[in-house]
């Protein structure tokens, strides 16, 4: 199960390689700059103790599985994340699969992509219904172009 974040997370955002995510669809284009977790223990990790997330920041999960590996149906949970977000799965194809709204702060429920999925998108919670952002919709980042 990958988290949303170890450790209290502040060397995390010293040391974060960010990358541009726009996603396209009905709702208009937006774009994101959020940090890349593409090993294992940044996947681990996650926004685990964060609380600075700016409306257009976030976390990308790719790919996942981090080792590169075929798509496969992913699992989150919300252990020590204390503000809610919006888990975006994405489809090999590039497009989102399913939308996890203002998952639950701490929750330790899984929340599962309910289908094999090649990224993972978190954004501040609500941000997706704001912006219109839906199933299908696509999304893009530097190394999947």
């Amino acid at each position: 199960m990958s988290a949303c974040g170890g450790a209290d997370g502040s060397e995390r955002e010293a040391e974060a390689a960010t990358v541009p995510v726009t996603v396209a669809g009905s709702g208009g284009t937006h774009r994101f700059t959020v940090e890349l977790a593409d090993t294992a223990a940044e996947q681990e990790r996650g926004l685990m103790y964060r609380t600075d997330l700016k409306p257009d920041g976030g976390m990308l999960f790719a790919p996942y599985p981090p080792d590169g590996g075929p798509p496969r149906e992913a699992s989150f949970w919300m252990r020590n994340t204390p503000s809610p977000l919006d888990i975006i799965f994405i489809r090999a194809d590039g497009t989102i699969a399913r939308i996890a709204e203002n998952t639950v702060p701490f929750s330790e429920a899984p929340v599962p992509s309910g289908e094999p999925v090649a990224a993972v998108l978190e954004i501040p919670g609500g941000r997706a219904a704001e912006l219109g952002i839906a199933e299908g919709d696509r999304v893009d980042w530097p190394s999947r172009r």
